[in-house]
């Protein structure tokens, strides 16, 4: 039989098209075995990427909350001090500012464990409330709300009005913490201290608060806020921004 290109095809056409199939057949099998290996690396890649996923949600879950409270006591510098009775070590000073994003993050991700460490006795909580920010809106930002902090008399309290704080942060880049919104938020934490409106309106703190920010930054050299320090040594990023690491951090300077 010649073809059109003029080549002779002796080979009858149904042997011809059964060679076909069977070529066919081989080619599908390759095909499979291919998308099997395929599959099967995926699967293995997918657990192997889940098993990061939740090895790393783990790390990050926040803990619930206590419904309760260690003490808290403001101290005369502004600084405010979370422990139980007779708790004096481990050491975990907090210097965070209210208008820093990333001390916000901290207090939804971190907040609930330095809270119930404290109050179960294994560690003394310092928070420093200051300003490191230079440039607009964001300086007076963090001035009025830190003043108003310093408006509250009341541990308790201050720490409901810190909270408060935090989940409502304006943005970096527009005025906030206005005065009725800091006098409206101290109703809401239940601040009963005389003259806290007054207080809030005025600025009355905030020469203190200047002061107080320029000393503790001099003084801990601090360069980025949050800056979490365990007995005076910074903790890193990476353990501060997960409660189950942060927690055996903590618990772990005790012994």
């Amino acid at each position: 039989m010649t073809t059109k290109g003029g080549r002779t095809n002796t080979m009858p056409k149904s042997a011809r098209d059964k060679i076909k199939e069977q070529q066919a057949a081989a080619r599908a099998r390759e095909r499979r075995k291919r998308l099997a290996t395929y599959v099967t690396t995926g699967v293995v890649a997918v657990a192997a990427v889940g098993a990061g996923w939740w090895y790393a949600a783990m790390n990050s879950r926040s803990e619930e909350a206590a419904s309760q409270l260690a003490p808290v006591s403001i101290q005369p510098d502004g600084s405010v001090v979370m422990a139980k009775a007779g708790v004096t070590a481990p050491v975990v000073d907090i210097y965070e500012d209210f208008q820093c994003p990333a001390c916000k993050e901290l207090e939804r991700v971190s907040g609930a464990t330095f809270k119930n460490l404290a109050l179960e006795g294994k560690v003394k909580v310092v928070y420093h409330p200051i300003t490191i920010f230079s440039q607009e809106p964001t300086r007076s930002n963090s001035m009025r709300a830190a003043n108003a902090a310093r408006c509250v008399a009341d541990g308790k309290q201050w720490m409901a009005f810190h909270d408060l704080l935090f989940r409502n942060q304006p943005s970096e880049t527009e005025p906030g913490f206005t005065p009725d919104q800091l006098k409206q938020w101290g109703k809401e934490a239940g601040v009963t201290s005389p003259g806290f409106d007054a207080c809030v309106t005025q600025e009355k703190n905030r020469e203190a608060q200047a002061a107080y920010s320029k000393k503790i930054l001099d003084e801990q050299k601090i360069q980025h806020t949050p800056t979490v320090k365990l007995n005076g040594t910074e903790i890193d990023n990476g353990v501060l921004f997960s409660p189950r690491q942060l927690r055996d951090e903590i618990t772990g300077a005790a012994k």
